[in-house]
Order: C-alpha cells, then sequence, then structure tokens
C-alpha cells in the first residue's frame, strides 16, 4: 500500500461497556471510521454521549470490549503497555481542557518534555522551542512559569507541546472549553492555523459549534454509535 494512502487512524467495530451494579451499560457500539493524514474531525455529544472514552480509546489509555484501533498502520488493541507508552510518547500528542502544564517548570522546559523522551539532542530542543514559540505569540515567554501566564497563553504552550515532537496524530480533548469567549475564538484560530501549517491529523473532541467548524469532518457520537454530519453542530 502507498504510504500517502495508509489512514492515520483506523478504527473498525470498537465496541465498550462498563459494568453498572449488576448490569453492563454500553456506551460504544460498533465505531467504525478513518482519518486520512493532516485531516482534522471534531467528535461532538452531549455530556455522558461517550466521547471522551472513544478518545482514551484512540489514545490506547482505554481498551476496548470489541474492535481495533490503528494508528500509522499499527494496531494498539492488542499492544503490549510498554509498546504502547513509547508508540505515545513518539506518535500521538495532547491537548487537555486544563492545559496540564508541570506548574514547577518554565515554559521551555514543559515544552522539552516530549523532546527529551524522545532523545532529541539539546541544539534541534533548543531551536524547535524557539520556533513553536515564535508561532503561537510567545515570543520571550520560555523563562516564565505557568502561573505567570494568562488561562490563554497557557492553552497556546499546550499546543505548542502537543505538536512539538512532530506527533502523527494529536487528541485534543475541549481544548478552548476552560477559556473564556474571547479567548477561546482566539486560541481556535491559532488552533486551526497552526495545524494547517505544521500537517498534523487532529481529533478534536467538543460541544461546541465554534470548535466543530474547523473540522474538515464531523461526527456525532449518540447512543453509543457514531454518525457522520455535513455541517457543524453544537450540543
Amino acid at each position: 500500500m502507498d504510504e500517502q494512502a495508509v489512514p492515520a487512524l483506523e478504527v473498525q467495530g470498537l465496541g465498550k461497556s462498563y459494568a453498572e451494579g449488576r448490569r453492563r451499560r454500553v456506551v460504544l457500539r460498533d465505531v467504525t471510521f478513518a482519518v486520512a493524514p493532516g485531516e482534522c474531525v471534531a467528535l461532538l455529544g452531549r455530556s455522558g454521549s461517550g466521547k471522551s472514552t472513544l478518545l482514551n480509546l484512540l489514545a490506547g489509555i482505554d481498551r476496548p470490549d470489541a474492535g481495533a484501533v490503528r494508528i500509522m498502520d499499527r494496531s494498539i488493541t492488542t499492544m503490549r503497555e510498554p509498546d504502547l507508552t513509547l508508540l505515545r510518547r513518539r506518535h500521538i500528542g495532547f491537548i487537555y481542557q486544563f492545559f496540564n502544564l508541570v506548574p514547577t517548570l518554565t515554559v521551555a522546559e514543559n515544552l522539552a518534555l516530549p523532546l527529551e523522551l524522545n532523545r532529541i539532542p539539546a541544539a534541534r530542543r533548543r531551536e524547535r522551542i524557539a520556533e513553536l514559540l515564535a508561532k503561537v505569540g510567545l515570543d520571550g515567554r520560555d523563562g516564565a512559569f505557568p502561573d505567570q501566564l494568562s488561562g490563554g497563553e497557557q492553552q497556546r504552550v499546550a499546543i505548542a507541546r502537543a505538536i512539538i515532537h512532530d506527533p502523527a496524530l494529536v487528541l485534543a480533548d475541549e481544548p478552548t472549553g476552560n477559556l473564556d469567549a474571547q479567548t477561546g475564538h482566539l486560541v481556535l484560530e491559532l488552533l486551526s492555523q497552526l495545524f494547517r501549517d505544521e500537517g498534523h491529523t487532529l481529533i478534536l473532541v467538543t460541544h461546541s459549534r465554534e470548535v466543530s467548524a474547523i473540522a474538515d469532518r464531523i461526527f456525532a457520537v449518540e447512543d453509543g454509535q457514531l454518525t457522520e454530519h455535513t455541517e457543524a453542530l453544537s450540543w
């Protein structure tokens, strides 16, 4: 198969349920879709619909009851935990609603973490950090600590950290959910532009029409199943 034809992410027949007392609650059933390299996909749904569960399954944080997940044509469903940890470290980036920056590390040190884990040489680390700080509009803030930054600035650092090691796939869970409307709009514009420029594949979990509007494709998680929609949605 041509390398360009291999999906960045491929999901086949995914199912997940949880025990609730003596019964099992089905969260996802027979979820199937594929995402091309460089594509942005939004996953929408009401609270409790299963969209965050789906994101955890895509990251290999949780294991499905049925079906398979492939990242860069590698099955993660049966992968051993040490191999899965390495795959996440090298090929997946994460953006969280609450930033998840290490408070005792500076901006530069937070950005350096994924590069250090992947054994990137120090000179290249400094170069890549400076490059991304310029792109997210935080030149000269490399020595600041997270509590010295605004919420929007912290999320810009978090976005930079998610892509600094050039991952095949970036998973974002409500990336503007902890920001006010104006700041969220600015961060969303940056996110959209940055991912187009860098060419990363992005999966967005959101309930926002504005966030879903930047996606190439939109899926709604309803009653445990995935349905594709042709226009932006909100819940």
